[in-house]
């Protein structure tokens, strides 16, 4: 079959268009033939070898969204079920495997690209909203990075809940249009968030901020955070670590909470699969979507790369094999 490799860390130039094996699956696991995958920074990250860990050759990729090719006597799934699914070894491939637990029907209303688009940004969006953040029709928020696939999701998932002031903050203006479309009501640039969210809430700060850039971001959102308030963390896309001294949280009785995709469903796989549901039904019904910037072929899976790095993109970026 034919996948996109990598056998050492570096820039988009080391992704490789080869054929490998296709992956035997073992108990409890499904064969998925690819429709589309899609990529997310965290790829890149991978790429570049942030954690500084994983066997080469390796294969990117979180997500994918196709058709059972193989299931284990007993599953229930069956060849040709239509399907989303956070694959084991990547998803840059034209085959997959993964463990059931981790895979989910999707009905034929919902077409493949859209189903790409949005396994890992919308059941992370509805968790960080509703579960973690634990955000309430009354209060103002902020989101960070709010033009990209997981910004993008919870701008849209925070006004179908009815959440009254919902800031977005982009890295320059010329995305204003995109984020409001989605439904922000207002859009700041990093430079000057602090000043505007206290400027807009009377100067009592916002009362959950979602950060996934981190580095002085993190402080700049402290900056602007209410009494009481949440400060949701859940990347670090500046390449930098974020920090703050207890002395900013306990007097105000603030918190900071994390949250990471990749560590639930490793550990808590079982979590995923209501959430799953709930937002393959909205996506279905069409109450959201998720807008996409461009797809390219599996085998140019490094001009995807370069689109992501340069910030340039609104929305979801595919692959299509």
């Amino acid at each position: 079959m034919k996948a996109v490799v990598q056998n050492e860390f570096g820039s988009a130039e080391v992704l490789r268009y080869t054929d490998i094996d296709v992956p035997e699956i073992g108990e409890g696991e499904v064969l998925i033939k690819t429709a589309f995958t899609s990529v997310n920074f965290a790829d890149i990250k991978s790429r570049r070898g942030a954690k500084k860990s994983g066997a080469f050759p390796l294969i990117l990729g979180l997500d994918v969204a196709g058709t059972i090719e193989k299931a284990q006597s007993g599953s229930s799934f069956s060849v040709g079920d239509r399907v989303i699914a956070f694959p084991a070894g990547g998803s840059y491939a034209e085959f997959v495997r993964a463990d059931e637990k981790l895979v989910f029907h999707i009905p034929e209303s919902l077409s493949f690209e859209q189903a790409a688009a949005m396994p890992t940004v919308s059941i992370l969006s509805y968790i960080l909203l509703h579960e973690i953040g634990q955000v309430k029709k009354s209060d103002a928020i902020v989101i960070h990075s709010a033009a990209g696939g997981v910004g993008s999701m919870l701008v849209q998932l925070a006004k179908l809940a009815g959440v009254e002031t919902v800031i977005a903050t982009v890295g320059n203006l010329q995305k204003e249009t995109y984020v409001k479309d989605l439904g922000a009501d207002l859009v700041y640039t990093y430079d000057t968030f602090p000043e505007d969210v206290l400027s807009q809430t009377g100067g009592l700060g916002a009362n959950v901020i979602f950060d996934s850039v981190a580095g002085d971001i993190t402080s700049k959102s402290l900056d602007c955070l209410a009494l009481y308030g949440t400060l949701v963390q859940f990347g670090n896309s500046g390449g930098m670590a974020g920090s703050f001294k207890t002395s900013d949280i306990h007097a105000s009785c603030r918190n900071v909470k994390g949250f990471s995709l990749g560590t639930t469903r490793k550990h808590r796989p079982e979590w995923l699969k209501p959430v799953a549901e709930k937002v393959i039904g909205l996506f279905a019904s069409g109450e959201v979507s998720l807008p996409i910037a461009q797809v390219f072929d599996l085998r140019d899976a490094a001009k995807a790369h370069r689109l992501m790095e340069s910030r340039k993109h609104e929305g979801k970026v595919l692959l299509k094999v």
